[in-house]
């Protein structure tokens, strides 16, 4: 076995990749001591008990750090760009690089030569964790991956050394939860025909014949900052709305997910503080950005949630799209009111000071638009609408029918036989 290898610092959750991490860490790679490092970002209260009692069985130092503020900034920077990927909030992939720091920051001030987590070599976070360290001068280990190892090698192992392995289901699926989501895959899940039991849902309601309920949302430039008019913190907001919105079976997704190795898996999330914070910002930058606002910002948006997907929060490109979403959202202030129910959020009110819309110019209950412009000069408009569009068909109709074609006007000159 190798010796003296120093201190790692171990991204720790005292779930089953973890835990077999520890004993790896010094079996399998020589290092002199294992400190765990647990990173809060708004996981239930549970967790942390099992993980320090996991890490007090293994005699492992624990160092926990409150990152659940910074976190919930980040959220709200994924509203701004009303953030998703391939259809459902992101998540995982925001805690991402705020662990990562985190766990960074402690190795530093521990003095450690390494970091560490248990992620595999087939999914994404190894490659959100790895984007943040190897930026410093600490060697990346990463177990699960190196060994190739699999959940039932694991189990076996961790039965073998007598482990404690006790959170959660003991490893059957693999659960990941945040201030902002919850995930789960794995076990039968990995299979896309099964039908998932409901109780893997711990945030979400089945939708049932619940009495609707309506939920007003106040932002500035863009952040949520009050709902049904009481202000709230970005932890406390978030945590409100997942109540609310939970109640009401709302924020399930289940879907078939293209990775970054380019894999494709089964996976299963509960947002709902997200999906009602994402719906009505959108529905608010409806009211207050003008089409080709609106338009290019689609661009922007999808551009940046790609960039945090892949853990890249820091990045110089990322940095450039805030600045454009920033000033849009500089207007983006206002209340939604939105409808929680059966499994659906939708917005059914907005106002703003900034509203780019006149009712008066759109009512069919007044005569003119505004500023001089009458119903009758759209009739020129709608004259050129469409128009080159109708030219070019009417070009394809004739050529297939073999007339000439002249200028395009429709006019074809008649032939003349020049045989003599």
């Amino acid at each position: 076995m190798p010796e003296g290898n120093g201190t790692v610092a171990l991204a720790f959750s005292g779930g089953l990749d973890t835990t077999v991490c520890v004993s790896l860490l010094k079996e399998e790679y020589g290092y002199d001591e294992v400190i765990g490092v647990t990173v809060d970002v708004g996981q239930p209260d549970y967790e942390f008990e099992e993980a320090e009692e996991t890490a007090e069985a293994l005699g492992v130092e624990q160092h926990v750090v409150d990152a659940t503020e910074e976190f919930a900034d980040l959220c709200m920077e994924a509203v701004k760009a009303n953030a998703d990927y391939q259809g459902y909030p992101l998540g995982t992939a925001l805690a991402r690089p705020v662990i990562a720091k985190a766990i960074l920051s402690v190795a530093e001030e521990e003095g450690c030569s390494a970091v560490a987590h248990g992620c595999t070599g087939k999914g994404n976070d190894q490659l959100r964790f790895e984007s943040v360290w190897r930026d410093s001068d600490l060697d990346v280990i990463a177990p699960v991956r190196e060994l190739g190892l699999t959940r039932e090698w694991e189990n076996e192992y961790a039965a073998e050394k007598g482990l404690p392995v006790e959170g959660g289901d003991g490893g059957r699926y693999s659960i990941d939860t945040n201030l902002w989501s919850r995930s789960i895959e794995g076990s039968e899940l990995e299979d896309p025909s099964t039908i998932p039991a409901d109780d893997i849902y711990k945030w979400t309601d089945n939708p049932s014949d619940k009495d609707a309920e309506l939920v007003e949302v106040e932002f500035e430039d863009g952040v949520p900052v009050a709902v049904d008019g009481e202000e709230l913190g970005g932890v406390e907001l978030i945590e409100q709305l997942n109540e609310q919105a939970g109640a009401h079976g709302i924020g399930r997704t289940d879907m078939m997910e293209d990775r970054m190795l380019g894999l494709k898996v089964r996976e299963n999330y509960e947002h709902p503080a997200a999906t009602v914070l994402l719906t009505a910002h959108e529905a608010l930058e409806g009211l207050v950005l003008t089409q080709e606002e609106r338009q290019f910002k689609a661009q922007v948006d999808q551009e940046w949630s790609q960039k945090a997907y892949q853990g890249l929060v820091d990045a110089p490109l990322t940095g450039a799209l805030e600045a454009f979403i920033d000033d849009t959202n500089e207007r983006v202030t206002g209340t939604v009111t939105v409808k929680l129910e059966g499994g659906h959020c939708r917005p059914v009110s907005r106002e703003s000071d900034y509203a780019v819309y006149s009712e008066s110019a759109a009512s069919f209950n007044e005569e003119d638009v505004s500023g001089g412009i009458t119903q009758q000069d759209a009739t020129g408009v709608a004259k050129y609408h469409g128009f080159q569009s109708r030219l070019a068909n009417k070009i394809l109709d004739d050529a297939k029918k073999g007339a000439a074609v002249t200028d395009g006007s429709g006019d074809h000159a008649a032939s003349e036989d020049t045989e003599e």
